[in-house]
């Protein structure tokens, strides 16, 4: 599996973080930046995070910056892309059970390295279930 990963500054330093998780799940990883903690635009990762996830180059993404918020607003904007912001393992499940969210976004001010990594772990080995959920995505399209 391939996931596209990006940040702001305000998620920078999570992101280092998460790599070894993504890592040791056997994800291969497009980092599309930021590269560093100097401040930058959150929309312009979710841009790209999100045109990976499209296009089809990569099949999951995920966007992180200080709260999440930001990153979920822009990811959302997209067609075709359903991200949720999720703080705990529960909604990360579900986001993908029942959801089928292609992007995941999280807040590096918000959550500790262990919950995050234990987010990421559970939305990456999730699922989508079908059935009934397919078509309630089906009435957004």
């Amino acid at each position: 599996m391939k996931i596209a990963l990006g940040s702001d500054h305000g998620g920078f330093e999570l992101k280092q973080i998460l790599i070894p998780c993504l890592q040791e799940l056997g994800v291969d990883i497009e980092s599309v930046g930021c590269h560093d903690s100097s401040s930058v635009d959150y929309p312009d990762f979710a841009e790209k995070v999100c045109s990976f996830v499209r296009t089809g180059a990569c099949e999951l993404g995920i966007l992180i910056c200080g709260t999440g918020i930001g990153m979920s607003i822009a990811a959302n904007r997209h067609r075709e892309i359903r991200a949720a912001l999720c703080h705990e393992a529960f909604t990360a499940r579900m986001s993908r059970e029942h959801n089928n969210a292609n992007v995941l976004c999280l807040g590096g001010r918000v959550i500790g390295p262990e919950m995050a990594c234990e987010i990421v772990r559970t939305w990456v080995q999730t699922e989508f279930s079908g059935g009934r959920h397919q078509r309630r995505l089906d009435m957004l399209s």
